[in-house]
């Protein structure tokens, strides 16, 4: 096999050296050709699809991940995932492991499944999107770490407490699947296929290949209200709460008063014109699964 190209994203949280990558692909019979994303590494992916490889390993959490899929959706080039970043919840759906030395032998010798991709606004995740409340977070979060040189989990800890204190709920109209309803809602989150929300399973994807969006919307605010629901979704009865709904849908439009909502996806917060158009682009990702 020729030598694979490996981007790293030398800003992950707990990203491996270049020369112990370059060990572990020579300990499992390839060549890794690291490449540093010193700027976006959804940049250097399209700049490395040119190339034609046989395959793109992202070595990062899931933002590193995202951003490489992204360049990868629509092509025969198949992604592989070396999960060494903060977090890693993609490379668990699709079954590989946090060991390095076991990811690395499933991109050289795994089998690649297509499976699906959600987009928003033209916008690419891989897991999941939302509005609301956890955009907001990170908002203010990115804005401690600017002003205040906070840490990063300090500066959440401080953003989840004023956005709790003071977020508004949002005014809005959804489309699913054609059909309209007005919702009053402190967030409305996406996913690439159906999570699970309840018991000690929350945020595990059985699959990644349905065809489907989940929507899930709050009904209730406040801290009390959120805590209430987490409540409920850790005993297993959050899907019998009057305060949320739960559904599936191929596309969903999102529209309200303003011109602009913050929106995540995959953990990146922009602003986007609305409405906001989601919908799901089934099979457009291949993989290197076990």
């Amino acid at each position: 096999m020729p030598r694979v190209p490996v981007i790293v994203n030398p800003r992950s949280g707990s990203s491996r050296a270049a020369e112990d990558i370059e060990r572990l692909f020579r300990e499992a019979g390839g060549q890794a050709d690291i490449r540093l994303a010193e700027g976006s590494p959804n940049d250097l992916a399209h700049a490395i699809v040119r190339e034609k490889p046989p395959l793109i390993v992202a070595a990062g959490g899931d933002g590193t991940v995202s951003a490489v899929a992204s360049a990868l959706v629509g092509t025969q080039i198949p992604l592989a995932v070396l999960p060494v970043g903060t977090l890693n919840h993609f490379a668990r759906d699709i079954g590989v492991p946090e060991d390095a030395a076991a990811a690395v032998r499933i991109a050289l010798a795994g089998k690649t499944r297509a499976i699906d991709v959600g987009e928003v606004n033209g916008r690419v995740f891989i897991n999941n999107s939302s509005v609301g409340l956890y955009p907001a977070m990170v908002h203010r979060r990115e804005k401690q770490q600017r002003r205040l040189g906070r840490g990063k989990w300090s500066a959440m800890l401080w953003a989840m407490q004023a956005v709790l204190r003071h977020h508004p709920f949002l005014d809005l109209t959804l489309t699913l699947d054609g059909e309209e309803h007005h919702r009053r809602t402190p967030f409305v989150f996406i996913g690439n296929n159906v999570y699970q929300m309840e018991g000690f399973t929350i945020g595990l994807r059985e699959r990644l290949d349905a065809g489907t969006l989940c929507v899930y919307i709050a009904h209730r605010g406040g801290r009390l209200g959120l805590l209430l629901l987490a409540l409920r979704a850790l005993v297993g009865t959050l899907f019998t709460s009057k305060d949320f709904e739960a559904t599936t849908v191929s596309r969903l439009r999102i529209e309200g008063r303003h011109t602009r909502l913050l929106v995540a996806t995959d953990g990146e917060v922009d602003a986007m014109d609305l409405p906001l158009v989601f919908r799901i682009r089934p099979q457009a990702l291949r993989v290197m699964v076990p």
